[in-house]
């Protein structure tokens, strides 16, 4: 891809899969990694700022003997989300102004 992906695009990107359901590390990755050419390792950092920043809480669940860290999000996640997709919205809008001055292709 030829446009890099800022850290609040991540961060809004996996807030946005944990509104659905909590889900572990992995699963995480996968979901977005399914639609975002990222690396592995790129999402756990961002799983910890989000912790950090109470957006998400951690709790782990014993899955087949063994414990797997779970994430879900907070109320402050959930706002946060929502200052995410408003500020998309008018970033969405100024750009695809500017390259597509006629309208969309």
């Amino acid at each position: 891809m030829s446009f890099p992906i800022s850290s609040g695009l991540l961060d809004a990107v996996v807030l946005s899969v944990l509104e659905q359901e909590d889900a572990y590390g992995y699963r995480i990755t996968n979901l977005v990694r399914s639609r975002l050419d990222i690396s592995e390792s790129t999402l756990y950092p961002v799983l910890r700022r989000l912790e950090k920043n109470d957006f998400l809480t951690v709790y782990d669940r014993a899955i087949d003997g063994r414990n797997r860290r779970y994430y879900a999000i907070t109320p402050a996640g959930r706002k946060q989300l929502a200052d995410y997709r408003r500020d998309w919205h008018v970033y969405r809008t100024g750009i695809e102004s500017l390259l597509f001055p006629g309208g969309k292709p």
